[in-house]
């Protein structure tokens, strides 16, 4: 039996699809009932047979610090893949993503300890790796500075790292993939996905950085690779291709057929949103959109090294322009429908 906790979010639904598309069996973890009707659309872009699919999962209701229910969903399982965890660069959800993120994985740590799970694929991200020297490339060993301005998910999604880790010191064995944004179709309200939401409908401007992405299906397809293979206590990024942010929203944009932003979003522009933004939060109690981390993040070119996935796996990424076409084409199609 497999156990994949965040079976309702992004990357989990897609493991489950992978992983009863060749017969495994497998329980996963929610906690609202809403999102699994998620799940069902995500199956659909893949096959018509979903609802015989779906049936299958053994769906277990838990929170990740509610421990006796999560006791519940460990008896009888064998492999663990944790997919689990709250997104949010807004720094006063800094408690709510510490108790998630790093309390939510030394739960499901201790109990794999305690059961004897045989392995541990925890889904990180590369917001957990160090930031390097100018014009250096990042790598798995790119050093973590807790003195740096690192931003509030980043901190937990390392501190979450620090458990697993921990884990494999009283004899658990582990792997760590760390994506970079990860690219597909199934949900437009958050994440990567709103990014197509965005575009369609209508950005002024875009940011000047640049980052790492990569296809769902490659996340789900290096994990599974990575649990059937001998590897283990080792950490992988997971990036296609490292593009601007400019490329990618004007690529976005050409697929819907809307027109791009016309201006850059310089760093001067970016501290005065920033700071707007905050001030808006004051005033309305509004969700931060952009934080002051995020507003520097959105400046710095990364360059994400995969030379080790690569060479562990042979692993061939799908190109992003492939994945950008696909979930273009998916959104455009619910997005007439709604």
């Amino acid at each position: 039996m497999i156990l994949i906790t965040g079976g309702t979010g992004f990357v989990g639904a897609h493991l489950l699809f992978k992983l009863l598309e060749s017969k495994k069996s497998v329980r996963a973890i929610y906690r609202q009932e809403k999102k699994l009707e998620v799940v069902k659309r995500i199956f659909s872009y893949y096959t018509e047979n979903v609802d015989d699919l779906f049936s299958k999962i053994e769906w277990v209701k838990a929170d990740l610090n509610d421990i006796p229910l999560l006791e519940n969903a460990f008896i009888g399982v064998t492999y663990v893949y944790h997919c689990a965890a709250f997104v949010s660069f807004e720094p006063n959800k800094f408690e709510l993503l510490r108790i998630t993120n790093i309390e939510g994985t030394a739960n499901i740590v201790n109990l794999c300890i305690s059961n004897k799970i045989k392995k541990l694929c925890y889904i990180s991200s590369v917001a957990a790796i160090g930031e390097p020297k100018k014009n250096q490339k990042i790598t798995e060993t790119t050093a973590w500075d807790p003195e740096a301005e690192n931003n509030v998910y980043g901190i937990t999604k390392y501190g979450a790292e620090l458990e697993v880790w921990r884990g494999t010191q009283e004899g658990l064995d582990a792997v760590i993939v760390n994506p970079g944004v990860i690219l597909g179709p199934g949900i437009w309200n958050y994440g990567s996905g709103s990014i197509f939401k965005q575009i369609n409908n209508g950005l002024n401007y875009y940011p000047s950085g640049s980052v790492g992405y990569v296809s769902v299906n490659d996340v789900a397809n290096s994990m599974i690779e990575l649990m059937k293979s001998a590897i283990v206590n080792e950490r992988f990024i997971l990036v296609a291709e490292n593009r601007s942010y400019k490329s990618l929203i004007f690529e976005v944009a050409k697929l819907l057929k809307v027109n791009p932003p016309k201006k850059k979003a310089t760093p001067r522009l970016l501290s005065l949103a920033w700071r707007a933004d905050w001030l808006k939060h004051k005033l309305t109690g509004k969700r931060r959109v952009l934080s002051k981390n995020l507003a520097r993040i959105l400046c710095i070119t990364s360059i994400y090294d995969t030379t080790k996935i690569n060479e562990s796996l042979k692993f061939k990424f799908t190109p992003i322009n492939e994945v950008l076409e696909i979930t273009a084409k998916h959104f455009l199609n619910e997005h007439k429908t709604n």
